[in-house]
C-alpha cells in the first residue's frame, strides 16, 4: 500500500517578495469572494442584444473597409512600379514557318 503523506507549502526556501505575493494574491482572493454582488440588467435586454449585434456588425464594416484600402493601396502601388517599357511583344508578333524553323515577323 501506498501511503499518502499531508504536505503544506513550505515557505521556508523563499523569498521575501515570493511570500508577498502570495499574501496579495490570497487577499484579493478573499476579497473577490466576499465582495461579490449581484448584478441586474438595467432595461430591455432584447434592445442591449441589439445595440452589441450592431456594434459588432460595424466593427466588421469597418475592419472590411481598411482591408479594402490596403488592397486599392496594393494595385496603386504595383502599377506604380510596373515598368511599361519592358512590355511583351510576342502579342504583336507571328509566328511564320519556313524552311529553317520558326521566324517570327512584326505585324
Amino acid at each position: 500500500m501506498i501511503k499518502k503523506e499531508n504536505k503544506l507549502i513550505d515557505l521556508k526556501g523563499a523569498n521575501s517578495t515570493m511570500k508577498l505575493g502570495l499574501v496579495l494574491y490570497s487577499v484579493m482572493v478573499v476579497a473577490f469572494i466576499l465582495c461579490a454582488c449581484v448584478a441586474y440588467a438595467a432595461g430591455d435586454p432584447i434592445s442591449t442584444v441589439n445595440k452589441l449585434s450592431d456594434f459588432i456588425f460595424s466593427l466588421i464594416r469597418a475592419i472590411g473597409l481598411i482591408l479594402l484600402g490596403l488592397g486599392i493601396m496594393q494595385v496603386g502601388l504595383s502599377l506604380k512600379s510596373h515598368d511599361p517599357s519592358q512590355r511583351d511583344y510576342h502579342i504583336y508578333e507571328r509566328d511564320t514557318a519556313d524552311d529553317n524553323g520558326l521566324r517570327k515577323e512584326r505585324i
